[in-house]
Formats: C-alpha cells, sequence, structure tokens
C-alpha cells in the first residue's frame, strides 16, 4: 500500500544491512517472475457498523493470535504470535486501544531465531511485551528450536536485541515488574508425575534482568488450573498484576479451541498461595449455543491493561467460524472492558456473546491507520517503494533473498517449492483478514520448463496450501489450480491454455469455505478456472495448528 510503514524481511536495504547481498549469482535455470501490483477487498461475514462512540471487534482482523499489550505513558505497544513466519512478532502501536499502527516486527534478521525446517505452526508461540526503565522486553518461547527467550529493545520499531536464551522448559512467559526487579512466570510440567493429558502448572522465578539470567528458586503457583479434581487441560498464557493490595495471575484455560476461556486467581503474596475465583471463568464463550448465526468462539489468552484514566481493559483472542469449527483466517485479537466486583476482574458474564461493536475506551480517539486493521476494509500495493511493507511475510527465514522491489514491480526467483520444511519457498504473502475476500495480483512469467509456476499461493502449512497461477504442463503454458489437503503431494484441480507472453492478471475470490479463481489477459475477457472449489481444506479445523491462511505471490523453477 502506498504510504503505509514500510519494513522487511527482504526489502533491498534491510537485506545489506543483514549483511546478505542482492547481487547473488542465480543458477542459470533461474527464472525471476514480476508481480505488478497486489489487491485486497474484505469484507466480514457478520453485517455490523460501529456508531460514534463505539468501535468494531476484532480490533485486529485475521491471523493475529495471542495478543500481549502494555502502556508506556498515554501509548499502548501490542504484539502478537507469528510461530514460523517470517518477519516475526508483529509490533503494534496505538493511543486509543482500538487504532492500531504496525510499526515493526520485533523477529525481523534470520541471526535471532533458527526457524528452519519448523512448520508453520512450531518455532515463536505467545510472546509478552512490557517496560522498565527505558528498554522493552519481549518474553517468548520458540518451540522445537531456541526455547525460551527474552529480546530488547529501545525503540519498539526495533531493531530488537538477538535473543538471551532462559533455562526452563514450558512456553508463554509473560514478566512481571515490582519495583526495580523482575519475575518469569510460565507454563511448565507440575512438580509431580502429570495425571492426566493437558495437566500442566504455572511457575514464577525472578529474573536479573541487568545480568540476563534466571536467578533464585522456582515456584510453582498453580497446579493444572482452577480444579484440579475436575482434570482442568492446559493452564498457560500467565500474567501477573497488581490491584488494591492484591496480586492477580490470570491464565488462559482448556486448550486453544473452543473450550478455551481466561481465569483468574489472586493472593496476598506474589509467591501464592494464590485462590481461584469462585465464579471463574472469566471469559468464555464455550456455554453459548453452537448453531447460532455469525458465532464469536475459542475466547481466552487476554492480558489486561489500566489506563492512563485508571480504566481496566482486556485484549484477548477469539475466532469466527463460518461453519461449525470451520475458519480459514486464524484466530483474532479482540477487545473488551474489564470490570470490578467484590475484588475481582471480569471480562464477560457467562452465557453472553461477545459483541461485535461496543462502547469505545474512555481515550482520545487516535488516527486512523494507513492500513486498516478492522471492519471492512480494502488496500493496494503498487510494490511503488524499494522495500516490501512489513505486514508482508513468508515461511522461515531466508537463507538467501529471493525478492526484489523497484521500479513499481516486486521480483521473485525461485528458491524451495512449497511444502519443502527444510527450505523457505519464493512466497510473500499477507493474511487474509476477512472470510469474504477478493485478492488479486498481475504477474509476468514465461515457464521456461515444465513444473515452472509463478502465481497467487493461499498457504496454510506446508502440508495444507494452493496455487493459482501460469506454469507449464506437458510443454504448454497453462493457468492451473493446483491443492494439497493436509498431504505431501500436491494435486491438479482445474487448468487452461493461457498465452504468458504479456501480463495475466489472477483473481481469488472467497466466501466463506469455498474460493473462485479468474484471470485476464490483455485483449481478453475474464475468465473462470474454477467455481465452487471446497477451501474448507484452508481451515484449522482440517489442517491443524494455530496460524492463519496466508496468500500472496509465489514462484518455483524446478532444478
Amino acid at each position: 500500500m502506498a504510504g503505509e510503514g514500510l519494513g522487511a524481511a527482504w526489502a533491498r536495504l534491510r537485506l545489506a544491512a543483514l549483511g546478505l547481498s542482492l547481487g547473488v549469482t542465480l543458477p542459470a535455470a533461474a527464472q525471476t517472475a514480476t508481480f505488478e501490483r497486489f489487491t485486497y477487498d474484505g469484507h466480514a461475514q457478520e453485517r455490523v457498523a460501529a456508531g460514534p462512540g463505539e468501535y468494531r471487534n476484532p480490533i485486529l482482523s485475521g491471523y493475529y493470535p495471542d495478543p500481549s499489550v502494555t502502556r508506556v505513558g498515554d501509548t499502548y505497544y501490542l504484539v502478537n504470535s507469528s510461530f514460523a513466519h517470517y518477519p516475526g512478532l508483529p509490533v503494534f502501536r496505538s493511543t486509543d486501544l482500538v487504532n492500531w499502527t504496525q510499526i515493526g516486527n520485533a523477529i525481523d534478521r534470520p541471526d535471532q531465531l533458527t526457524l528452519a525446517g519448523r512448520g508453520a505452526s512450531e518455532a515463536v508461540f505467545a510472546p509478552d511485551i512490557s517496560w522498565h526503565a527505558g528498554t522493552f522486553y519481549i518474553v517468548n518461547t520458540c518451540v522445537r528450536c531456541e526455547g525460551n527467550f527474552v529480546i530488547t529493545a529501545k525503540d519498539p520499531a526495533g531493531p530488537w536485541s538477538k535473543p538471551i536464551l532462559l533455562p526452563f522448559e514450558g512456553i508463554d512467559p509473560s514478566i512481571y515488574w515490582e519495583g526495580d526487579r523482575a519475575y518469569i512466570v510460565n507454563n511448565r510440567a507440575p512438580a509431580e508425575p502429570p495425571r492426566y493429558e493437558g495437566h500442566r502448572a504455572i511457575w514464577i522465578q525472578e529474573y536479573d534482568w541487568r545480568a540476563g539470567k534466571m536467578v533464585g528458586e522456582s515456584t510453582q503457583l498453580i497446579n493444572g488450573g482452577v480444579d484440579i479434581t475436575k482434570k482442568p487441560v492446559w493452564i498457560e498464557g500467565p500474567h501477573i498484576f497488581r490491584h488494591d493490595g492484591w496480586y492477580y495471575l490470570t491464565a488462559a484455560e482448556g486448550g486453544t479451541s473452543d473450550n478455551h476461556s481466561q481465569v483468574v486467581f489472586r493472593s496476598k503474596a506474589l509467591r501464592g498461595p494464590y485462590v481461584s475465583y469462585a465464579d471463574n471463568p472469566i471469559l468464555t464463550q464455550r456455554d453459548l449455543p453452537a448453531g447460532r448465526a455469525n458465532p464469536i468462539t475459542s475466547a481466552g489468552h487476554a492480558t489486561l491493561v489500566q489506563t492512563q484514566k485508571g480504566d481496566w481493559w482486556a485484549t484477548f483472542l477469539a475466532t469466527r467460524p463460518y461453519a461449525e469449527g470451520q475458519y480459514n483466517i486464524g484466530r483474532e485479537t479482540f477487545l473488551l472492558p474489564v470490570t470490578w466486583a467484590d475484588g475481582w476482574p471480569h471480562i464477560l458474564p457467562r452465557g453472553q456473546a461477545i459483541p461485535f461493536v461496543a462502547k469505545r475506551p474512555d481515550l482520545p480517539a487516535g488516527p486512523a491507520p494507513k492500513l486498516p486493521t478492522s471492519g471492512d476494509f480494502a488496500y493496494v500495493d503498487e510494490f511503488d517503494g524499494d522495500r516490501l511493507g512489513m505486514a508482508w511475510i513468508g515461511l522461515r527465514a531466508p537463507g538467501q533473498p529471493f525478492a526484489t522491489v523497484g521500479g513499481g514491480v516486486l521480483r521473485l526467483t525461485s528458491a524451495a517449492p512449497l511444502g519443502d520444511r527444510q527450505g523457505t519457498p519464493a512466497f510473500v504473502g499477507r493474511r487474509q483478514q476477512h472470510h469474504v475476500a477478493t485478492i488479486s495480483t498481475t504477474v509476468r512469467f514465461v515457464p521456461g520448463k515444465d513444473g515452472a509456476r509463478a502465481g497467487l499461493a493461499a498457504v496454510q502449512s506446508d502440508e495444507s496450501n494452493l496455487f493459482f497461477g501460469i506454469t507449464r504442463i506437458a510443454g504448454r503454458p497453462m493457468v492451473a489450480l493446483y491443492a494439497r489437503d493436509k498431504a505431501p503431494a500436491e494435486t491438479l484441480v482445474a487448468s487452461a491454455p493461457i498465452d504468458p507472453s504479456g501480463p495475466v492478471t489472477l483473481t481469488i475470490r472467497a466466501t466463506g469455505g469455498t474460493m473462485a479463481f479468474d484471470y485476464a489477459t490483455p485483449g481478453t475477457p475474464v475468465r473462470t478456472l474454477k467455481a465452487g472449489f471446497d477451501a474448507t481444506l484452508l481451515s484449522t479445523k482440517a489442517a491443524g495448528g494455530f496460524v492463519g491462511t496466508v496468500v500472496g505471490p509465489y514462484s518455483y523453477t524446478p532444478r
């Protein structure tokens, strides 16, 4: 999008800063595909509108899960999970908790984390962002890579440091600051043999932020969850804060699917004992009728923040299925006010649906972001700068650059094929942020051998994805649709002859669990290669994992 904040995983200047030359000598057989523009037009399946003094949920549409938010003065900063997508850990800024602008990616250098070989839903799990003494901290877990770690930055837009590794197992660490001392609380194995599948515990240990190391003893705060006799599962995402002389520990419980919830405990002492709130959970949607219209489900993993005016708000993740348990766009970031009663925080009464529209926080309205994040919106990226905008992501960090931007085009040179976990495909995409979306690009590519291809890919994982674009089959240039449905190999769905000597415009039209695929060449009308395609293969229910669909340009030429 012209004028949007420009960041960079594969940008020319950023790559130079990383010591990755853009003047690499490519194999003679490598082909370059050029993409002239990328357009997105998205609409929510629920038809609602925010009136004066209201905001619309979700505040970050599409694949922006596990939000963590902190306030520094009058400004709020938010970070989301990114798993094996790169650049990772998107960082947002807001002054009103409603209008969010991405200002950077905390993981934007290949030497920060080892993402090679990681599946789409591995690597960078739930982050926590905080600030102390002029420095921002993100504490996080790289699953099946470096483990738990801390990174720091003076400016939340970056650059962020290399990770400081932390010597404990588990996931979802967060930092609680008390005066000049720091404590890390996280999900770990219980201090006993697990009694059942999903039996986990919450622990706390002091962190010497000056030396960058853990000190002192670890203390188990919560064993299992609210009531271990009922076998609660996956207590995780813990955060501690202090209010009116009490320490409050809030955490997710029940797993990240339909049984997801947020629970709270409190104690007079930091290391406990913590007592569960009698009316837990303080947020869930699991008790609502499954067949309700336009449901919001799987709510939990909340972070509570107090405004400069003393009000409390919660950011949390939830999903918007288009059918029972099916959503292609991933888990999203929502916002609700927090009320206090009898010394306990409340996000939403049990049995009440999360509202799509609510009253705005009592804060001065912030500027609307140049790139919208909520409601219905459209944008166009003309590739008119010298680097990709910071909202572009791919799978895993590239070992060598494969993308350049300049002269109004994006150029992609072949790298690994989709499905190869050990490599990085020449794929850069944007999150699909609405179930009803039209996504288009114009590509120039003449395939030089069978299997060479360039066009649009829609990627849920290495095993669940599709490709729509120009290729060569049995010596003939074709426009084709290939799909991979949680499988090691792709299947040809449809194809038609095409003249690739000029620009080809490719369009994907998504409507819930179906997609249509249109193409056009100069002087010819728009034609539909395939309509009514069952795109539920891109749903989390079918593909598994924790991410959402990412759609964008892709190029590959077999060796």
